[in-house]
């Protein structure tokens, strides 16, 4: 305690030194010497109260912890912890027998749990044809709202409502469970299934503003889709490797499995594979297979798909170059006969600046009932004004069998909020 006393004593004095020089010089401020006084009268006022405490506590004995001749000091301490446990709302006294260590818990909610990521999408259109009467040229395509969220460590979930042609409806709802034994996910609940590459895509997502002529033809106007469960794995070797393995019941089209309610079963394969730094390259395979008993009706779809995409790391965002595409083979057959179609489609992309895509795609298809050929050349332009704003000029030429040829003049515009923004899915 003297050396603490010594301590403050000096601080004092460098204190009183400067204040002493200040005042001998007639250049200084008088304000400044007054004020450093004052300092010097207050710290010297609680030196005073130091030192008196100072000497009534060295006039008491000594208090031990087991000391009970002067209770004073004992209830001094114990006040001081009960104020302390008081305050903090606990018991913080401590007892031989249940002494414990000292645990925080926090009470608070996550925040993720209490506001799910909430997103809107808006896709409208603007269609003129030629020739033929000029209708439905406005189309509000779709309007989805997005809500994912983490329900637990373990545990999300996926729900997207889509508002299109004045219905309501849910095109996606589903939670998912990752880090599995075996590194396995599951899925379980109306998701849209994993055929081929563009199928999973949301459509305001896909390179051109519909998806692919054989996949509305094949699968239904708006792509595979169902109500089941999926089990994902991903393993490594020679490249990267991918198994999707899912049992559903389709609602994607009532013709697909002839308005069956019975399961459908779909595996894909996908293999991913790094050629260089700037290019890499997938391949995929799906099989697809339903029924309806009553109908004796079997549907099979068989399809290959491939990717690839040159990005070079140093520019990916000004350039970027991709080639995809599908072949599709259906058939269904009633009492085991049936004919085989086969559809598919080429397209290609070409990022010429950070803004603006290039892109042409080429469908053809055989029609289920008739093996009539479609053809389509699709040749667009897509400006992304924004990452949550994007505009497309688009133009289709179109050629059936029966109608002869046809061109159709779109302009399509899409825009998000959120967090959602324009995933593929």
């Amino acid at each position: 305690m003297n050396r603490q006393l010594q301590s403050l004593l000096v601080a004092l004095a460098c204190l009183a030194v400067p204040a002493t020089a200040a005042a001998q010089r007639p250049t200084t401020n008088q304000r400044q010497v007054d004020s450093l006084a004052a300092e010097i009268r207050g710290l010297r006022a609680r030196l005073d109260s130091v030192l008196a405490l100072l000497t009534r506590l060295q006039a008491r004995p000594a208090v031990t912890a087991r000391d009970t001749t002067h209770p004073a000091a004992g209830d001094d301490l114990a006040a001081l912890r009960a104020a302390a446990a008081a305050a903090a709302g606990r018991d913080t006294v401590q007892r031989p027998d249940t002494a414990l260590p000292t645990q925080f818990v926090g009470r608070e909610r996550n925040q993720a749990q209490l506001n799910p990521e909430i997103s809107v999408t808006g896709d409208v259109r603007v269609y003129g044809t030629a020739p033929g009467v000029q209708r439905d040229n406005f189309d509000p395509r779709e309007f989805e709202v997005g809500f994912q969220s983490a329900l637990d460590p373990y545990s999300h979930t996926k729900i997207f409502i889509s508002l299109e042609d004045g219905n309501v409806s849910v095109e996606e709802g589903y939670g998912y469970w990752t880090g599995l034994p075996g590194h396995i996910r599951f899925d379980i609940g109306k998701f849209r299934q994993q055929f081929g590459e563009l199928n999973r895509w949301h459509l305001h997502a896909v390179p051109e503003t519909e998806y692919p002529l054989a996949l509305r033809t094949y699968l239904g106007a708006d792509g595979l889709g169902g109500t089941g469960i999926s089990l994902y794995h991903a393993f490594g070797g020679f490249g990267t490797h991918e198994v999707t393995a899912q049992v559903t019941r389709s609602e994607s089209d009532s013709e697909l499995f002839g308005g069956g309610r019975r399961p459908s079963y779909l595996v894909h394969v996908l293999n991913f594979y790094q050629l260089n730094p700037s290019t890499y390259m997938q391949l995929g395979g799906t099989g697809l297979y339903g029924g309806n008993s009553s109908a004796a009706l079997k549907t099979t779809v068989g399809g290959i798909d491939f990717r690839l995409t040159w990005r070079p790391p140093a520019r990916a965002l000004y350039r970027e170059w991709t080639l995809r595409g599908e072949l599709l083979a259906f058939r269904q057959r009633v009492a085991g006969v049936g004919p085989t179609r086969v559809g598919g489609y080429v397209s290609t992309t070409y990022k010429l600046n950070q803004r603006v895509i290039l892109g042409t795609a080429y469908n053809s298809v055989e029609e289920p009932a008739t093996g009539l050929v479609t053809r389509q050349v699709i040749p667009s332009l897509t400006w992304w004004e924004s990452e949550w704003v994007f505009l497309r000029a688009q133009y289709r030429h179109e050629k059936t069998p029966f109608a002869g040829a046809t061109n159709q003049f779109a302009f399509q515009a899409v825009w998000a909020i959120g967090p959602h923004k324009h995933e593929s899915y």
